[in-house]
């Protein structure tokens, strides 16, 4: 895509999954990166988030595709220590153009003997993380006077939330539901700096969020006529779920000259899910 040579893009949950095709996608139209993951498991999660050594896969592979990352290890909830690791990368690079705030967690199954600890693990990952995410890197950002793109990581959750009464699920979809509002409000207050803003809401990806034991055993539950927090989403087009690379093209859209048009939208990358 024209125009992307020489950018920077900083992106949260740069491990794997999403966060990593973003890097790598990125880097192949010219992009550096600036890439943090928390690289450690939360407690109330019920799967392993992504570690140190997937973090330096993703900085090997975006050199492979012959440009840099500032690969760094920070929690989205903490913000000072999530703006001390974008500021390492900002010294190396001195601009930001492009902030994807993908971070994301969700308990699967059922809810934990603390519930509170479900519902606030999510809401401070999904939520408040994006917001420290955007507050972290924003003021290089405008300061730099080209413009930019942000771009939250929604869910289909955040346009239509499945039923459930569990904390993790339901802190996931009013998760997902805030971060419209906060785009909405960002997109207008920056769209005279040529700042665009969305958010995109993927259905079901690939990563490890969704292809651990704990979704498997949900999965099969669903596929045997039970009744569980995934037994009623299914796509409109015959595709059980995204591969994070699909995603990644998305967003290299979103965030290119191309799209310069765009912003303050809710974009459904669902494969149908939205029409059924």
């Amino acid at each position: 895509m024209a125009g992307m040579e020489g950018r920077v893009a900083f992106i949260t949950g740069a491990g794997r999954g999403q966060g990593r095709a973003h890097a790598v996608r990125l880097a192949g139209e010219g992009v550096d990166i600036i890439g943090i993951d928390i690289c450690a498991d939360v407690a109330s999660m019920t799967y392993p988030n992504a570690t140190e050594a997937d973090l330096r896969e993703t900085a090997n592979l975006v050199a492979a595709q012959g440009r840099k990352m500032v690969a760094r290890k920070a929690d989205v909830r903490d913000y000072h220590g999530l703006r001390a690791a974008f500021e390492e990368g900002y010294r190396e690079f001195g601009r930001v153009d492009i902030i994807i705030a993908n971070a994301g967690i969700i308990r699967m199954g059922s809810e934990s003997e603390d519930f509170l600890a479900d519902w606030n693990d999510v809401i401070d990952t999904n939520l408040t993380g994006v917001y420290h995410t955007v507050r972290a890197a924003l003021p290089e950002m405008r300061a730099g006077g080209r413009g930019g793109s942000i771009v939250m990581t929604g869910s289909t959750a955040g346009l239509k939330a499945s039923p459930s009464l569990l904390a993790s699920g339901n802190a996931y979809a009013a998760a997902k539901r805030g971060l419209v509002g906060l785009m909405q409000g960002l997109a207008g207050y920056l769209a005279p700096e040529w700042i665009r803003v969305n958010t995109i809401h993927p259905t079901g990806v690939a990563s490890g969020m969704t292809l651990n034991d704990a979704m498997r055993e949900l999965m099969e539950q669903a596929a045997a006529g039970g009744s569980n927090s995934i037994s009623g989403m299914q796509n409109a087009l015959p595709l059980q779920m995204l591969e994070a690379e699909d995603v990644a093209n998305a967003v290299a859209y979103l965030v290119s000259d191309e799209a310069k048009f765009i912003t303050g939208t809710e974009w459904a990358l669902d494969a149908g899910f939205m029409v059924r």
